[in-house]
């Protein structure tokens, strides 16, 4: 069963919770989605260690209940990468 937007950023707020979290459906079906997180948490991460931080967040669901996710992160305006 795929999952609902509003279901991904409720896990990724959770892990999160200063994150401005948008999640976009790419393909109308549920199962592809984009995702812009902005969350000071990242701030001296790499990018790679950024993206592993957000799918801890969502326990195992990709490859399964939620198919694909392409992301972008950053750290909020003014804060150093």
């Amino acid at each position: 069963m795929p999952m609902a937007a509003d279901e991904i950023e409720a896990l990724i707020r959770a892990a999160l919770p200063d994150a401005a979290v948008e999640i976009r459906d790419l393909a109308g079906d549920g199962d592809h989605y984009s995702a812009r997180i902005v969350s000071a948490s990242f701030a001296g991460m790499s990018r790679v260690r950024q993206h592993q931080l957000v799918y801890k967040a969502l326990g195992g669901r990709m490859g399964g209940e939620l198919h694909a996710l392409q992301l972008e992160t950053a750290v909020p305006s003014g804060d150093h990468e």
